[in-house]
């Protein structure tokens, strides 16, 4: 008999996804964007969402271009489908320059 898993039963991963805007952006498209993507998480199914807005910043070396970035970071719980589609729709953005997701370890694991 297979047993069918229920959304309360389904481990969640730990994520940071830190991604860059275009910095010709006006505050009001940056707000916007940054609101947009935290109601994608949001409506995704996505736990414990702790989003920073870390600002304009001189990039290490230009990305298309640009020489300065606005950075956001966003930490949350979620699974692997929804990071997927949540940076699909990041790759798909033309004012997204560059973004990076990486997996948290967890910390109440016995060493």
């Amino acid at each position: 008999m297979l047993q069918t898993e229920s959304s309360q039963d389904i481990q969640l991963n730990g994520y940071e996804t830190v991604y860059i805007l275009k910095s010709d952006l006006n505050e009001d498209a940056t707000l916007s964007l940054i609101n947009e993507y935290k109601s994608m998480l949001t409506n995704g199914g996505a736990k414990n969402i702790m989003l920073q807005h870390r600002g304009r910043r001189h990039l290490s070396y230009p990305i298309n271009d640009y020489r300065d970035g606005i950075y956001v970071q966003v930490n949350y719980e979620g699974n692997g489908k929804l990071v997927q589609s949540f940076e699909k729709s990041l790759r798909f953005d033309d004012n997204i320059i560059r973004y990076l997701t990486n997996k948290q370890r967890k910390n109440n694991q016995n060493n």
